[in-house]
């Protein structure tokens, strides 16, 4: 990780010794050293960060070979609790970072993870979040090739927090934007919407409620692959996460001055999470998705699209929920089930803090 000087390692025999983090696992000195080679180096190992250079160093000339465009962002994840049905802080914060590339029409590549420890968190519990970062860096096909690590005094942070920042290739035929979102266009989703929103506060414990909902934490650029290697000319695509389906759709509607009308009997909702809502007044349009996106495509590509998206285990729910109209622009509306139709406003406040 940036911070340390460089050094070799060549085992692996554990040398942290300590149970919980003190104030010296953030001073530069050994105690540093030995977090960041036990936790860190060991867990996410891989020639770039091997180097243990102050920064990654990547090959232009790879890049090059499969975009001609790069893609770059970045997130952080301050979820509470840090374990939940289906997910943790860690697989959050790879797979937050790899959607958020996708969705533009990036191949992710490489990840930077900066971690923000508070005084006295445990050891071992670190070791679990790494772990759980390199399986999901493994499974969505990304290095982690640099990261830095702090320590703050006990009381100043909330245990854990993640920074990662991602860098992706865009190939030459992929224009994905919302400039492009024209009227006659399509929407679809890839499957059940509210997941994860549900599955954080019923893990809060807060509720005396007992479901087995899980988060939909997962990557989409394999799913995202599929899509575009049977539609190269996406119109646009969305990480539905936070403020759910309705915020990311209105800001489409803002930014291309079009209408989205969606009918309620095709969007996918899980039963628990429709009785999760109405005991607790939420709205699933609203609820946070981790591995959620919304797709519009021309119409004539819809059937193609979602075939492909079915085939898939990312897109095996996927629906045709809307369309993309005229007016009233800037603006997204809802057909319901009895057939009246309401307006989808922007999400204001947040109905969940701490999701992701």
């Amino acid at each position: 990780m940036n911070s340390t000087p460089r050094y070799q390692t060549h085992r692996h025999q554990r040398t942290v010794r300590d149970t919980h983090i003190t104030l010296a696992h953030g001073s530069g000195g050994k105690a540093m050293h030995d977090l960041i080679d036990d936790i860190f180096i060991q867990n996410f190992n891989n020639p770039i960060l091997a180097e243990l250079e102050d920064q990654a160093t990547l090959n232009l000339a790879h890049l090059l070979q499969q975009g001609d465009r790069l893609a770059f962002t970045t997130d952080s994840y301050v979820v509470d609790p840090l374990f939940f049905p289906g997910g943790d802080i860690g697989k959050l914060a790879v797979n937050g970072t790899v959607n958020d590339l996708s969705v533009g029409g990036a191949k992710p590549l490489y990840l930077s993870c900066s971690v923000i420890l508070e005084e006295g968190f445990p050891v071992e519990t670190l070791q679990r979040i790494a772990l759980s970062m390199k399986i999901a860096a493994q499974t969505a096909g990304v290095q982690i090739v640099t990261g830095d690590t702090k320590v703050v005094h006990r009381g100043a942070a909330d245990k854990i927090f993640i920074n990662t920042a991602g860098i992706g290739v865009i190939h030459p035929n992929f224009h994905i934007s919302h400039r492009h979102i024209q009227p006659g266009d399509v929407v679809i989703i890839n499957g059940e919407l509210g997941n994860h929103g549900a599955a954080i506060l019923t893990a809060r414990g807060e509720l005396a409620l007992e479901t087995s909902i899980e988060s939909d934490c997962q990557p989409l650029s394999s799913l995202v692959e599929t899509i575009l290697g049977v539609c190269p000319q996406v119109h646009a695509m969305g990480d539905v996460t936070r403020g759910g389906l309705g915020t990311i759709l209105n800001e489409f509607a803002l930014k291309s001055q079009v209408s989205f009308r969606l009918y309620e009997q095709f969007i996918p909702v899980a039963e628990q999470v429709k009785g999760f809502c109405e005991i607790l007044g939420f709205d699933p349009l609203y609820l946070a998705n981790e591995g959620k996106l919304v797709v519009i495509v021309e119409k004539k590509s819809a059937d193609t699209v979602l075939s492909a998206m079915r085939s898939h285990p990312a897109g095996k729910d996927a629906c045709l929920i809307g369309e993309v109209t005229v007016s009233p622009p800037g603006m997204v509306l809802l057909k319901t089930a009895l057939g009246s139709e309401r307006i989808i406003d922007m999400l204001v406040g947040e109905q969940l803090p701490r999701i992701c």
